[in-house]
């Protein structure tokens, strides 16, 4: 068993220990991650690009950073787990999309979009 199914086994005995599954369903999870993902964004949002690549030299913002990735991770976790989605295989596939899309010749050092595949 790879870590990350132990995490989303743990994560559905955790929900159905408190009977918690019946909460957690594509809508809420998926709401629950934007507002995790926002509560990230709150403790990056008004530093310099300086400050954000230090921030895990100062250890209170160090576990508050980490404490929001964790929950962003375990909402991701639980949510592709409800849906049946294998993140590992779906980042995979989305990591070769972008590969193509985003070839090395044409994209190296540009933050230009790229057009949509054919």
């Amino acid at each position: 068993m790879t870590e990350l199914e132990a995490l989303t086994d743990s994560l559905r005995r955790f929900a159905q220990a408190r009977d918690w599954e019946q909460f957690h369903t594509p809508k809420n999870l998926a709401m629950a991650l934007a507002g995790e993902v926002g509560e990230l964004l709150a403790e990056l949002q008004w530093l310099s690009p300086e400050e954000a690549a230090d921030i895990m030299d100062d250890p209170a913002a160090a576990d508050r950073l980490k404490s929001e990735l964790a929950d962003v991770m375990i909402y991701l976790t639980r949510l592709a787990d409800v849906l049946g989605v294998d993140l590992i295989g779906a980042a995979r596939t989305k990591l070769d999309e972008s590969g193509r899309r985003y070839t090395v010749e044409a994209y190296r050092g540009s933050a230009r979009k790229a057009p949509p595949l054919v």
